[in-house]
């Protein structure tokens, strides 16, 4: 079981334009999708999702402005630190909040997932190709990851080839790889390696400092694939979850892409040929599609189901108009791993816009589980219902009717066994016994209204419990060094971290100074700093002797910071300050 996943935004349209999730730029008293996040995260958890998906949390074309969703990515290292694109942070909000979303998430126990975008740039700033970002100083273009026309591909939009823009790298679709901003090129670069040695920087160094748990991988098949696997096999990103976005329905081409070489398995895939089958069923009544649909039903170990994202959602006659539900019950009683839309989960009181199913889908999430455990397989299928059955025990009996005007009465085999007692776990249909066969007969309601609520999920009796958080500790590192947001050290004193601490909360923190400033003679006073400003413990480090950890107990949950005071540096030295601590359940336990 992989669990459940929530795609923890979405896209709105106001006035004829495509609108990301409110933000306080841009709508007033709205929070920033981080700070809601981070607010919703026990929530999420007691209704059973295990794992968040984040929009690209990189700066963007655009910074914080309406219609800006981070994929016209401008700097991947400006997670909302640097006055940038017009704004300090992102359209989601800043560093430091993003880095409490994930400790909070991780006190509940969920994983977060970033998105990572390594396609293309947009917003650039010093000539066609050109792209300078501010380091540390917020004044001085010595940003890490400059890229030139040598790192692109020429020809693309309505951008005319300057030499020396490059030929486009051998991806996987060729055909469909549209122009969008400037594609970086990872094959054919100019210097050898440059952008792939760069990302791989960018990568270690991102998941590093959020401490993140996985990653969705933006359009792979515009990618070159060795890359791709590169970057997901490489550093930190070694160890984490990945999926990927391969925008085809072609089964054959996805199942080449996603287990043979270079890939070989190492990243699971988006389930589109499954989101068209669930729009025809929704939308058409085509419901004999779904029998053996998708690319779950050929390896759903590696396979991400859903029924509505960003991109379907937002693109005319991609998106389910109808009978959203009916879709959630499928994927939710079927094998893979379930992402669920924030569009359609939140209610308008929180996006305006959004489709407020939430009750309905943490009732299917609830069964999915407890529940869908083992094969599926098909038990009936007719022009309006088809009825699958998870095998594993405890068993599972999901049946949806999309007939709009009749109820369905449905006898089939089941895998429960003769004369056994089945609930409904819908609460709209009594209890049942199997037969002497082990054959269930019961009515699925009618479709009335095309409420998507047409469906029935039985298994045995007895199942009630809830969802408990299954709190863990956070550590993310902070590195010091001039060319990227936070300055490398000098010698006095400066706040180099903060994290956001559960009370009574232990705290470890690391320090590793590094460079050729850090020399004998040189020390430095680590100290950790509470809400009330008192220090709650405090060490110095001397170059030549052993390092170990500052260990520290919150006092008030909160911002806790951590603050240097350096001598006998000569020059500057470069630093990781790694620290660990139990995150918040939410910005109100402090």
């Amino acid at each position: 079981m992989m669990g459940v996943a929530l795609i923890a935004w979405g896209r709105f349209t106001e006035g004829g334009n495509k609108v990301t999730v409110p933000a306080p730029s841009t709508d007033a008293g709205a929070p920033w999708l981080w700070d809601f996040i981070t607010n919703e995260a026990a929530t999420l958890a007691r209704a059973g999702f295990t794992a968040v998906q984040l929009p690209p949390a990189s700066k963007a074309q655009g910074g914080d402005g309406a219609g800006c969703d981070g994929y016209g990515v401008f700097d991947t290292r400006d997670l909302g630190s640097k006055p940038q694109q017009g704004s300090t942070p992102t359209r989601y909000g800043g560093v430091d909040a993003l880095r409490r979303l994930i400790g909070t998430c991780h006190a509940v126990g969920m994983d977060v997932y970033l998105d990572i975008v390594l396609h293309q740039l947009m917003g650039e700033n010093g000539g066609p190709g050109v792209f300078r970002y501010l380091g540390a100083d917020q004044r001085t273009l010595n940003g890490r990851g400059a890229m030139q026309p040598g790192c692109f591909r020429g020809g693309t939009g309505n951008q005319d080839p300057i030499p020396p823009f490059r030929p486009e790298d051998g991806v996987p679709g060729p055909s469909d790889d549209f122009p969008f901003g400037r594609e970086k090129v990872y094959q054919n670069c100019i210097p050898q390696d440059y952008t792939i040695q760069d990302a791989i920087d960018y990568g270690d160094w991102l998941f590093r400092t959020t401490d993140a748990d996985g990653m969705r991988f933006d359009d792979v098949k515009g990618t070159w694939a060795p890359f791709v696997s590169q970057f997901m096999r490489s550093k930190t990103m070694g160890s984490k979850f990945a999926y990927s976005e391969f925008f085809d329905g072609n089964l054959a081409w996805v199942n080449s892409w996603v287990t043979q070489a270079p890939m070989q398995s190492r990243s699971l895939v988006e389930d589109f040929a499954l989101h068209w089958a669930l729009q025809a069923a929704c939308d058409s009544g085509n419901v004999a599609g779904l029998n053996g649909a998708g690319y779950t039903s050929w390896n759903p170990y590696l396979s991400c189901s859903f029924v509505e994202n960003p991109d379907t959602d937002s693109s005319p006659g991609e998106s389910i108009v109808a009978n959203k539900l009916l879709a959630y019950a499928f994927i939710l009683s079927a094998e893979g791993y379930p992402f669920i839309y924030g569009k359609d989960y939140f209610g308008g009181d929180v996006w305006k816009g959004a489709y407020g199913l939430k009750p309905w889908i943490d009732n299917l999430i609830w069964i999915h589980e407890n529940l869908a455990f083992g094969a599926t397989v098909t038990r009936y299928l007719s022009d309006v219902a088809i009825v699958l059955n998870r095998t594993g025990y405890p068993g599972l009996l999901t049946a949806l009717n999309f007939d709009t005007m009749n109820a369905c009465a449905i006898t089939c085999d089941t895998s429960f066994g003769p004369n056994v007692r089945l609930k409904d776990y819908t609460g709209k249909h009594a209890d049942i016994w199997t037969d002497a066969q082990g054959r269930a007969s019961f009515t699925v309601p009618s479709n009335g209204y095309q409420s998507g609520r047409s469906y029935l999920c039985f298994s045995l009796p007895g199942y009630a419990a809830g969802f408990e958080p299954k709190p863990r500790s956070t550590t993310q590192t902070f590195f010091g060094a001039d060319d990227l947001d936070l300055p490398a050290m000098r010698n006095g004193a400066a706040n180099v971290a903060r994290v956001y601490a559960g009370p009574n909360s232990k705290m470890s923190a690391v320090l590793a100074p590094n460079g050729e400033a850090w020399k004998r003679g040189a020390s430095i006073v680590l100290e950790a700093v509470g809400q009330d400003e008192r220090v709650l413990g405090r060490k110095t480090i001397t170059y030549g002797e052993s390092n170990t950890a500052l260990d520290v107990h919150t006092a008030r949950g909160g911002w806790q910071t951590f603050r240097t005071t350096a001598s006998g540096l000569v020059g500057v030295a470069p630093f990781d300050l790694s620290v660990s601590y139990m995150g918040t359940q939410g910005l109100s336990d402090t």
